[in-house]
């Protein structure tokens, strides 16, 4: 069993989150502009459709974890796996399966949380982009809401819109690369849903003035959520970086 150091406590692989609730809103983007945003990964969005690039904004509240209690928010992108070969003709159906089957994997490109023990963790063990920010989680109504700021400056206000049940699917295996330091890391984990709501569109974001706003904004949001997601449950399994 591999395990970690961290601050003096001995974090064993896996790592387990036993209980968290999350939301997702997902986008449809220019692949040329989200290109631009993750090119220090050496890495190549997926083009859904053609021109176009799958971000996902997401926001958590892990209450039950190996790494504690914390909020975190994240910005991620579909990406193509650094060993695939020449990109195929693509359509949004073939991308998603590619994400469901981890024929594609997801860049994590910002991942900000609100407790220094999740953040050390999560550098030092995968290489995840964790830093620390004033995340406001408010998930206690159908509408869910997340503000982040980070160094006193707003990145996003994004509030959820409340979706249709949606039955669980099966268990797969799922792909998440970070670039940390100049080395790009591959996470295999997996994720045990329940009490999952989704619907098309279902989001309202207001941007701030922070440099990651800036990016968003450059990716053309605040746009039309090409759809939205709610998980009442979550359970992750989180195994080692290679």
């Amino acid at each position: 069993m591999a395990s970690h150091q961290i601050q003096g406590r001995r974090i064993d692989l896996p790592v387990e989150i036993r209980d968290a609730t999350a939301c997702a809103a997902m986008y449809l983007v220019r692949a040329d502009a989200a290109r631009a945003v993750i090119a220090y990964s050496g890495l190549d969005v997926t083009e859904v459709l053609p021109g176009k690039a799958l971000c996902t904004l997401m926001f958590a509240d892990y209450r039950d974890s190996d790494l504690d209690s914390y909020h975190e928010f994240g910005v991620a992108f579909l990406v193509r796996p650094p060993d695939a070969g020449p990109p195929p003709r693509r359509s949004l159906r073939a991308g998603l399966t590619d994400l469901r089957t981890a024929g594609s994997g997801v860049f994590v490109h910002w991942l900000p949380v609100d407790q220094v023990f999740t953040m050390a963790a999560g550098r030092e063990i995968w290489g995840f982009p964790k830093e620390l920010a004033d995340i406001d989680l408010r998930l206690s109504s159908p509408y869910k809401r997340c503000v982040v700021r980070r160094d006193g400056r707003l990145v996003l206000d994004i509030l959820i819109r409340p979706g249709l049940p949606v039955p669980p699917r099966q268990v797969v295996p799922l792909h998440a690369y970070t670039q940390l330091d100049g080395v790009t890391r591959r996470t295999t984990w997996t994720m045990r849903p329940s009490g999952v709501r989704a619907r098309p569109g279902g989001a309202l974001i207001r941007l701030g003035n922070h440099p990651i706003a800036k990016e968003l904004s450059e990716l053309g949001l605040p746009k039309h959520a090409l759809l939205t997601a709610t998980i009442a449950h979550l359970r992750m399994s989180f195994g080692p970086a290679v």
